[in-house]
């Protein structure tokens, strides 16, 4: 047996919220749409990860969803100029990452990073 993909589900009673964010400022594309179910995603292929955290990392709270950007500083203004309050950062980390956090249309908290 292989695992192919994990889908992280988010229960909501207002499915077009995730649109702002998740479409129109991190440009993910509307991969299936139910009505009841918005899928957003990438045609590219990922690698298959699942994270277990006892802390965030530099003694932060433990992200809900971590989003790999080709540019963490063009996703950050993008985040500010759409309204979304940033939670930290941005900050340049030891192991190797530039990050922030912000809270996405739900209250999830999420992690968007670039490795340097």
């Amino acid at each position: 047996m292989k695992v192919l993909r994990i889908v992280a589900n988010t229960e909501t009673r207002d499915i077009a919220a995730a649109k702002r964010f998740y479409q129109d400022v991190l440009g993910l594309d509307l991969l299936m749409d139910m009505g009841w179910i918005a899928t957003y995603g990438s045609q590219q292929t990922m690698a298959v990860q699942i994270s277990f955290m006892a802390q965030g990392g530099s003694d932060t709270p433990v992200p809900d969803l971590s989003i790999e950007v080709d540019d963490v500083d063009a996703s950050l203004d993008a985040m500010k100029a759409a309204g979304f309050a940033i939670e930290y950062g941005p900050a340049d980390e030891p192991w190797g990452v530039r990050r922030f956090y912000v809270r996405d249309p739900f209250g999830r908290l999420v992690n968007i990073l670039s490795h340097r």
